[in-house]
Formats: C-alpha cells, sequence, structure tokens
C-alpha cells in the first residue's frame, strides 16, 4: 500500500500538469503562422485522424474481447477450433489497404507541394503570390555557435535575429561551417538541414506579425543549446526600420571577421568554451560581396583552395537529368539518397569565389 504522504494533493495533480506542459511544446506546429508551416499542420492532423480509424477499434476491440471472454463468463461461446472468418479477414485487410491507399496519396501530394526547393506558388490559401513581388533572398550559415543571416540584396548581415516582411515569399540558401545543423522556425515551416560545403534551400512565408523562436533541431554538439535566434514577421515599414537599425551598425563583415567570430581560443580544448546562452545580437553594416560563396565552398580563408565537389552545377546536373530520362525525378532521386536535399538546384558559386585561391 502507497504511504499517504505520497499521494498528496499537490503530487496528485503534478503528472496531468507536467503532461499539459510536454503537450504544450508542440502547440506552434500544429498552429503555425506561416503557409508552408500550415500545410504540414494539416498533412499531421489528417495523418492521425486516419491513425485513429485502425487505433480505436483495435483498442476497444481488445478490450471488449478480454471482458466478454473472460473465465467467469460462462455465457460466451466457446469455440476452440476456430482459425478462419471471410468477414473478418475483409475487414481487417479492406480496412488496411483502404488507409494505407490514402496515406500514400497524401504522402505523394504534399512530398512534391511542400518540397522545399520549390518555390511557392501562394501566400496562404486562396491567396496567389502577386506578380510584382520578388522573394526576399537570406544567406544562412549555421556556424559553430550561433547563426549568421545574410542579407545579399541590401547587402548586410546579422547573428542570431532574422527579419522578415509578412506575406513576402522568402527564399533561404542555407550552408555550414563545421557539423551538420538543422535550420527551423517551427512556426514559419520545416527543418532544413545545413552541411559544411554543401547548400540546400527553403522557400516559405510568414503570414502573421510577430516575434518566432528558431533553434537548431539536430545536435551539433558543445554549443547546441546556444544555436538559438529570433525570427520576427512584421509589416514593409516595419522591416525598412528593421533594416536602417541593422545599416547603423559600426562593423562590417569581411573574411577576416568572419574567420575570427568562428576561430576557437583553444582548438585542444573546444568544450572549454561551450555555452547553452545563444550569443548576442551583432549587426553588420556591411558585409563583403561573395563572402558567402567563400564560405560553401570552404575558402573564406584566402590561402584554403576553393573546392568543387559537394554541389552539382549547371553542366553536370543537366548532365546527370539527361542521363537519367527524367529531369525532375533524377535530381529528386538525388537529394533523397543524401537524405536532406544537398544537390538539388544548387548553383555553382561566381567565379569571383575563385579569386580567394
Amino acid at each position: 500500500m502507497i504511504p499517504k504522504k505520497f499521494v498528496s494533493p499537490a503530487r496528485a495533480w503534478s503528472l496531468p500538469l507536467l503532461g499539459a506542459l510536454l503537450t504544450g511544446c508542440s502547440g506552434v506546429v500544429l498552429k503555425p503562422s506561416g503557409d508552408m508551416a500550415a500545410q504540414q499542420a494539416h498533412l499531421i492532423t489528417v495523418a492521425f485522424l486516419l491513425m485513429l480509424v485502425i487505433i480505436v477499434p483495435v483498442i476497444g476491440l481488445s478490450l471488449f474481447f478480454a471482458w466478454r471472454y473472460r473465465a467467469s463468463n460462462e455465457e460466451a461461446t466457446y469455440e476452440p477450433e476456430f482459425h478462419h472468418s471471410n468477414k473478418v479477414e475483409f475487414v481487417a485487410w479492406g480496412a488496411s489497404i483502404v488507409i494505407i491507399i490514402i496515406l500514400a496519396s497524401l504522402t505523394w501530394i504534399y512530398t512534391h507541394r511542400l518540397d522545399p526547393y520549390r518555390p511557392l506558388e501562394r501566400i496562404s490559401e486562396g491567396r496567389a503570390i502577386p506578380t510584382d513581388v520578388k522573394p526576399l533572398q537570406v544567406q544562412v550559415v549555421a556556424m559553430r555557435d550561433r547563426w549568421l543571416f545574410i542579407y545579399p540584396e541590401q547587402g548586410v548581415a546579422v547573428v542570431n535575429e532574422l527579419a522578415a516582411p509578412v506575406d513576402r515569399p522568402i527564399e533561404f540558401s542555407i550552408t555550414g561551417t563545421t557539423v551538420m545543423n538543422s535550420f527551423f522556425i517551427p512556426a514559419l515551416a520545416g527543418q532544413i538541414y545545413s552541411m559544411p560545403g554543401m547548400q540546400t534551400k527553403l522557400h516559405a512565408v510568414i503570414n502573421k506579425p510577430g516575434e518566432y523562436e528558431g533553434f537548431s533541431a539536430n545536435y551539433s554538439g558543445a554549443n547546441f543549446s546556444g544555436m538559438r535566434f529570433k525570427f520576427h514577421g512584421v509589416d514593409e515599414a516595419g522591416f525598412e526600420q528593421w533594416l536602417d537599425k541593422v545599416k547603423a551598425g559600426k562593423d562590417g563583415l569581411d573574411r577576416n571577421a568572419f574567420l575570427s567570430m568562428e576561430a576557437l581560443k583553444d582548438p585542444q580544448r573546444p568544450y572549454d568554451e561551450q555555452s547553452v546562452v545563444a550569443k548576442p545580437v551583432q549587426y553588420f553594416g556591411s558585409v563583403d560581396k561573395g563572402l558567402y560563396d567563400a564560405v560553401l565552398r570552404m575558402c573564406v580563408d584566402a590561402s584554403v583552395p576553393c573546392t568543387g565537389g559537394h554541389y552539382m552545377g549547371a553542366a553536370s546536373h543537366a548532365a546527370a537529368m539527361e542521363a537519367h530520362g527524367d529531369g525532375e525525378a533524377a535530381a529528386h532521386d538525388m537529394h533523397d539518397m543524401a537524405g536532406m536535399h544537398d544537390m538539388h538546384e544548387a548553383e555553382p558559386a561566381p567565379a569571383a569565389a575563385d579569386s580567394a585561391k
């Protein structure tokens, strides 16, 4: 018997409260503020409901059979030789096949519709993208202990802070400098991996103004807990004000500044510099052109030769499509094999980056 001191009212409520807190972790995923994430949430909900079509009857029948055919119930039919029923087989297999067909169809449709490499076709349900609206270009670099966001068209860069206008498509180009990370803003879209020497893509749009959490969803070592940032969804005027604040930053981001941020004080003892707190926001009012491409080609340090074998250029991409006979299918097969779209639609760095060699 459990002593009364272990079942106080406070303790009795602790487990339900803990469960409520844990379920709150997925609240943003199921109620996002971006159209891509909203479509993903819809798919999750539909898949969950389809699962219940099987799970609820199975659990219910398991409990019913245990009660109906209990040893003390002498009225229950006893058929020890029973081994087959066409009706049972039809229901069991028929329901499963129907569910599988529905799930397979949804998976096929949403896999192509929500491909992160695919440019957006709408702002939200029932709202097309205006023909005169261009996607906002953002270059994302997952560094050892922080996120770097470069706005090439605006000529600025920011550490651990991101902003974008509401209802304007965003095209993220994502790479990394050390180990694999995962770029994830739950309210905006699904997670996308970042890897050194490779580029991934994400097209998304934020539909509601607000401040949202962004972080690395893939364990990346000593500074994993500090790989967090804020994403601001603002109107066009608010975005221009944010840009003015960034451009007012006195620091400029060149190759030397980038290498300084990435360097370890003591390479032999990297865990001495681990941090569970995100690095402070830092604004760079100017940024070297071609810096992102140098990061992508792993030659920010001018003494290091640029690499060229970790992504597909236009010529090799076209040759691969012709060899496979189906360009789109071949491209998708390649990035599916890589597990994270690391080659699909990747563009070669401009020739300016070669000058760093």
